[in-house]
């Protein structure tokens, strides 16, 4: 899942994309509002954690413009992070679309349990575990397992089998996977998810050889599906 940080404090915005990143998820940042609201315009996020002191463009203004959008990603769900806590600040970020709303300082173990919230809210009646053979996902958890088992893997190795298997049975291309698994920042061209592909693959292999496979459709992209039975 990709969510965008809007921070324009750069350590505080390092520090939280680094734990994000660390939760499996996938984070691109902008350190402006007006950088936030052309990513905004053009790109699909899960959800945004947005300060409202920023350059260029209030976060109020980002938000607003948000909701003005059509469905949907007008609806992406938002979280307001900053040092404006008083009533009228968070009444104002309510009432014009905020899903939620922290003030800082705040604990990190706070801000993930807010986040893991929103997520799962923002699944609304898809499944909460989404299963492939012997392989199991828990969108709440955001783990995967195997007879009862962890799977271990990198941000990025997380990022590709969770875009596969929440669409189990489904082809995903490889420019979808690609938006999936890298932020827009990162240095690295299409390529590299056969790279991802490849890891997932020897671990699915070594872990649960019989369970899941992922079949390459030449031309279409990836499909992961049980393990046909020899």
């Amino acid at each position: 899942m990709r969510i965008l940080l809007v921070e324009d404090h750069t350590e505080l915005s390092h520090w939280l994309a680094k734990a994000l990143r660390e939760a499996n998820l996938t984070v691109e940042c902008a350190d402006n509002g007006a950088d936030a609201d052309a990513l905004l315009h053009t790109q699909d996020y899960a959800l945004v954690i947005l300060d409202l002191t920023l350059p260029r463009m209030d976060g109020l203004d980002v938000l607003r413009r948000l909701r003005a959008r059509p469905a949907p990603r007008g609806q992406t769900p938002v979280l307001i992070l900053t040092a404006r806590g008083g009533l009228e600040d968070r009444v104002q970020g309510l009432n014009l679309g905020a899903d939620d709303y922290l003030a800082k300082p705040f604990e990190l173990a706070e801000l993930e349990a807010r986040v893991k919230a929103l997520l799962r809210r923002s699944v609304g009646n898809e499944a909460l575990v989404h299963h492939c053979g012997a392989l199991s996902f828990d969108t709440v958890t955001r783990m995967f397992s195997y007879g009862g088992n962890a799977l271990a893997l990198t941000p990025r190795e997380h990022a590709v089998l969770e875009t596969l298997i929440t669409r189990s049975g489904r082809a995903v291309s490889k420019e979808k996977l690609f938006d999936e698994v890298f932020a827009l920042a990162d240095d690295a061209n299409l390529d590299a998810i056969e790279l991802y592909i490849h890891r997932v693959r020897k671990k699915l292999d070594i872990a649960i050889p019989d369970a899941a496979v992922i079949t390459t459709l030449r031309g279409i992209g990836y499909l992961l599906q049980p393990r046909p039975a020899s």
